[in-house]
């Protein structure tokens, strides 16, 4: 079992160490007595705008409705059931759209592996009602960008976020394309990698031959193997800082699971990712007294882990939203840094190296022919510059 000592709850409001008190919970049990000769001094309406943001109201119904506590006013018990009714039906309707995608492009000769969405809420909690998903996640190879880009355009699917690019850098800066149904109301993320660069990560050639099936709809699904998974979902959750619960929550559930350790320090120490590994598992015992094995325990002792788990506090203890503009001064600032601070040094390297790469804002400030992009290497630091003194010009003309 682990040794890493538990969160401080004072780190956190009355109303999120009650949420997480409820998601410690094992179904049938109240361990909520500390909480039950004072309801009134809770504000239930911060109470379900946490369950809303870390999107983890399914598992609290399910809990809830298990143990039938008589002190949670009704009107919050009548809110979260709701949210959990709501959201199965998006979720079943998720899953058709799964099963189609999957079907048309197995079709169409495209690899498909289902990222999240259902087919996780399946392996993971057993019911696709416990898990909340806005999307629905899928990496093809690199070579079928082009044609899934196509299909779906026949499908009736619009391309949301149609972004620029220069000398084919779309390739390692992003790592997916977002398509939006109007009819079906339905959001798909088509994945080339799964994260931006310049994190190392597994070929799609290697996730494919781990991948696993799943026949939770009509047509078989393909997903991540589970040590494939687990470094999916730690570096997905570190990237956003641990923002919402719900990774957390992810995480807890597949270290339950029978995860292959050794094969998950080789795959974490190949993609110089043992300390994300490492912080998504310390978390996960701090704030949801996660119990490891000694195996996993291990895998906890890495350089600089600790740290980067008590940076995540500063994300969990605040409904920060990362994914809606614009992002608050100050939460970005920190952000930048604890992305900066997630990579290993030749990351660093790496990183700092690729402000030197071309951007497509070089190729609208000096106009060339594609056949003489190549040109943008070395004036890429001229045009910077001189965007720069035109941007300080500019701001001095209105002061």
């Amino acid at each position: 079992m682990t040794t890493h000592s538990h969160s401080d709850s004072t780190l956190f409001s009355q109303e999120l160490n009650m949420l997480l008190s409820i998601l410690k919970m094992k179904i049938g049990k109240n361990d909520l007595s500390a909480y039950r000769d004072c309801p009134n001094e809770l504000n239930w309406d911060e109470f379900l705008q946490l369950a809303r943001h870390h999107r983890v109201y399914p598992n609290l119904y399910a809990k809830l409705k298990q143990t039938e506590i008589a002190w949670i006013p009704p009107h919050v018990s009548k809110e979260l059931q709701m949210y959990y009714q709501d959201n199965t039906f998006a979720m079943l309707h998720l899953s058709a759209e799964m099963a189609n995608i999957a079907k048309v492009f197995a079709e169409s000769d495209i690899r498909t592996i289902m990222l999240k969405g259902p087919i996780l809420a399946s392996d993971l909690y057993g019911d696709i009602s416990l898990r909340t998903s806005g999307d629905l996640d899928v990496l093809v190879p690199m070579e079928s960008v082009q044609r899934t880009e196509e299909l779906l355009s026949c499908l009736g699917y619009v391309k949301d976020d149609e972004y620029k690019s220069i000398l084919n850098d779309w390739k390692w800066r992003h790592h997916h394309v977002t398509y939006d149904h109007v009819q079906k109301g339905i959001k798909l993320e088509i994945h080339w990698r799964l994260g931006p660069g310049p994190a190392k990560e597994p070929a799609f050639e290697e996730l494919w031959e781990r991948r696993r099936i799943s026949s939770i709809v009509s047509h078989p699904i393909y997903y991540l193997g589970s040590e494939d998974l687990f470094l999916f979902l730690a570096a997905h959750g570190a990237r956003h800082g641990w923002s919402r619960l719900r990774w957390l929550l992810d995480i807890d559930q597949l270290a339950r699971q029978k995860l292959d350790v050794s094969k998950l320090h080789d795959l974490l120490k190949k993609n110089r990712q043992q300390h994300i590994g490492a912080q998504a598992l310390i978390l996960a015992v701090k704030v949801l007294h996660t119990p490891l094995t000694v195996d996993l325990e291990r895998l906890t002792s890495v350089k600089r882990a600790d740290r980067l788990a008590d940076d995540a506090y500063f994300y969990i203890r605040q409904k920060i939203n990362l994914h809606t503009s614009p992002v608050p001064a100050d939460v970005s600032r920190y952000h930048k840094r604890h992305l900066f601070a997630l990579m290993t040094t030749w990351q660093k390297v790496l990183f700092i190296l690729s402000f030197l790469y071309p951007y497509p804002e070089d190729a609208e400030t000096l106009k060339l022919p594609a056949k003489l992009h190549v040109l943008y290497f070395p004036l890429r630091p001229l045009l910077w510059a001189w965007r720069k003194t035109r941007k300080n010009v500019v701001t001095q003309g209105e002061l």
